[in-house]
């Protein structure tokens, strides 16, 4: 039997009386990352025998508004690069990079 290597990463969410996270930790032993802070996360998996994806979106509730865009901006353009990627459709994530850039303008989110 072959030797399976595992990886695994983990999310601690701590949260006040609503359920409103306070604190969000993460932990990727395999990326050096150690119970680091972080204000935000989304996570989303596939799944194929239900066809959609399911989605955990957190953020704690002393997240900057002006952060939050930042963190969207990012991860739009991640996701626009890693479409590229998965699905070699250079011209969808050519549009969705404009979009991006669109998104930052009217954010005004652009750095100078």
């Amino acid at each position: 039997m072959a030797n399976k290597l595992k990886s695994e990463i983990k999310i601690a969410v701590s949260v006040d009386e609503n359920n409103i996270p306070e604190k969000i930790n993460w932990t990727a032993k395999d990326g050096g990352i150690n119970d680091e802070a972080t204000k935000a996360v989304m996570l989303s998996v596939w799944d194929d025998k239900a066809q959609e994806s399911l989605r955990i979106d957190l953020w704690t509730k002393d997240m900057p508004v002006d952060e939050m865009k930042v963190f969207y901006h990012q991860t739009l353009v991640s996701m626009a690069r890693t479409f590229q990627r998965a699905t070699n459709d250079e011209k969808m994530s050519a549009t969705m990079l404009d979009f991006c850039d669109y998104f930052a303008e009217k954010l005004d989110i652009l750095k100078k």
